[in-house]
């Protein structure tokens, strides 16, 4: 009984620890996020990785997330689009590349580089994810079927 209550104070302590050292995001990333989307509501911020600060918000009735640096330099924003936004020359890639293929979610990521479509697509065990540009062309995909992930950079 005795290693019990210590096993269960030990990991007791590591989430105590672990909650602890998680940090809010820096003051200049939470500045450059509001002088870009002044009308954003509901923001929760987590830290997508080392140095590398999300927010995912509300603006104009629609779900976003946008990523900073540490420095508060923007790097990506992503939100969610409908089958009606997405440009003849993307769907008609997605149509010939991806025929069959039901889409579960499509949205738009937009980085310094430019705007990109991004799709979830499923057909029977198979889900891929792609990223398309305005042109049509396939800028990344993976794909993964039961456990297997498979990997493909253009």
């Amino acid at each position: 009984m005795k290693k019990l209550f210590v096993s269960v104070s030990v990991v007791l302590a590591m989430v105590v620890c672990t909650e602890a050292q998680k940090k809010e995001a820096p003051q200049s990333v939470k500045s450059a996020f509001e002088q870009q989307f002044k009308n954003a509501s509901g923001v929760k911020w987590d830290q997508e990785k080392t140095g590398e600060w999300e927010a995912e918000f509300k603006m104009n009735g629609k779900e976003y997330s946008a990523n900073f640096d540490e420095q508060g330099k923007w790097l990506e924003t992503e939100y969610e689009i409908n089958k009606n936004q997405i440009p003849a020359a993307v769907k008609n890639t997605i149509n010939t590349s991806f025929a069959g293929y039901k889409m579960k979610e499509s949205e738009i990521s937009e980085t310094s580089k430019g705007k990109a479509y991004e799709f979830e697509l499923i057909k029977e065990k198979e889900k891929v994810e792609v990223a398309i540009a305005e042109d049509g062309k396939i800028i990344k995909q993976e794909s993964s079927t039961k456990g297997k992930d498979k990997e493909d950079k253009d």
